[in-house]
């Protein structure tokens, strides 16, 4: 898969980045909650959305992650997911 392409990811430092754009639900969820585990130690995920994923919230809540909207372009909702503290 190529940069860019829905489904793909990539590292920028101790960011995992995940492009959700032009998926169909359920399947941005679903990968966000498989990649938790994959976040390098004391970094984050960040998530490129095509629309505000109103159902992982309280999935990431359960799981003791939190959700900060991060500035993108206007057709995406990026979030930076970190563990809670």
């Amino acid at each position: 898969m190529a940069l860019g392409e829905p489904g793909t990811q990539w590292l920028e430092g101790n960011e995992l980045h995940l492009e959700l754009r032009g998926l169909s639900p359920p399947a941005p969820l679903v990968l966000v909650l498989r990649n938790l585990g994959s976040v390098p130690a004391g970094g984050a995920l960040v998530a490129h959305f095509g629309r505000d994923p109103m159902m992982l919230y309280p999935e990431l809540a359960q799981r003791g992650w939190a959700a900060q909207r991060m500035d993108g372009p206007p057709d995406e909702v990026r979030l930076c997911l970190t563990p809670v503290a």
